[in-house]
């Protein structure tokens, strides 16, 4: 009965396991390239310009702008939409929850960023409850640099199929963070670069970042000669725990606008592997805007004493 059982196992067909994480480009461009169509990735360029994708993409990308999936709410710039035009964008998209779905953009140079636009989309994928993702690690520019050549053709994906149920444990709302950063076990964490953080910017209406926040700067976990490769996390553990970012706690992610934050929890969770990692997404744009600007904000450096 168990020889049986395990001849029919072995007849039937190999399916990966759903997982989040990075791939290379040699090893996207062989499921890209795979014989049965059926069984090809759904490719997605998060580019914030068009002209980009015009210029060049990954070979069946389909164009998903990341900023289409966010507006303005109550005033508040950037917001993620609501759940039924998200849906509505997605399924547009062609995201199927029977397949494993590419996700890149250029950003291999600072203060080019655009890495941050593939950690958003594929944060708003895993919350719609796609489980099998991947960033194309170092981007357009690691698919270059390793001889494979970008495509002009156009590609549209047919429409999505979403699962009936999402994953939306992994945002925090600000009443979650203001509950939850000063109780023990939790650690929130500021994603934006360090004079962000202490207020030294001309960017935001109100200055600083959340009390009790550790700064961590985003690409502090990314390759300098490409800042849309990630770094083994052999190389930035011990930067980590420093700053107290440690897989006991439960890491509560924010930055301005949501971008780098989904950076920094999409490290965490998927190259790290920390097991409870969650992104505020109102982020530093909202907190200082709501509740007639009371939230408190500070300025100086927790590390600094």
């Amino acid at each position: 009965m168990k020889l049986s059982l395990l001849l029919v196992l072995a007849s039937l067909p190999f399916v990966a396991k759903a997982d989040v994480g990075v791939i290379s480009p040699s090893e996207a461009q062989k499921l890209i390239e795979n014989s049965d169509a059926t069984k090809r990735p759904i490719v997605l360029d998060t580019r914030g310009g068009y002209k980009d994708y015009f210029r060049g993409h990954l070979p069946t990308a389909q164009h998903l702008e990341f900023d289409t999936l966010r507006g303005t709410d109550h005033g508040v710039p950037v917001q993620y939409l609501p759940e039924d035009l998200t849906k509505a964008l997605l399924v547009r998209a062609g995201i199927d929850k029977t397949r494993l779905h590419l996700v890149y953009a250029t950003g291999d140079t600072l203060p080019n960023d655009e890495v941050l636009s593939a950690s958003m989309v594929a944060y708003v994928l895993e919350k719609y409850g796609i489980q099998d993702i991947r960033i194309v690690d170092g981007g357009l520019a690691a698919w270059k640099a390793a001889g494979l050549k970008p495509v002009q053709d156009y590609f549209g994906n047919p429409p999505g199929n979403l699962p009936a149920t999402g994953n939306p444990s992994v945002a925090l709302t600000v009443d979650d963070v203001l509950s939850l950063k000063d109780k023990p076990g939790h650690i929130l964490v500021d994603a934006r670069p360090k004079n962000e953080f202490l207020g030294q910017d001309e960017i935001w209406l109100r200055k600083g970042h959340i009390p009790g926040a550790v700064s961590f700067h985003w690409a502090r976990l990314m390759e300098k000669d490409n800042t849309h490769k990630f770094k083994p996390f052999s190389e930035v553990k011990a930067d980590l725990e420093a700053a107290g970012i440690t897989p006991d706690k439960e890491v509560l992610c924010y930055c301005g606008t949501s971008r780098e934050g989904s950076l920094l929890r999409f490290y965490l969770k998927h190259v790290a592997g920390y097991p409870k990692v969650r992104l505020y997404e109102g982020a530093w744009k909202e907190y200082v805007w709501i509740r007639n600007k009371s939230l408190p904000a500070e300025t100086k450096d927790p590390a600094a004493f």
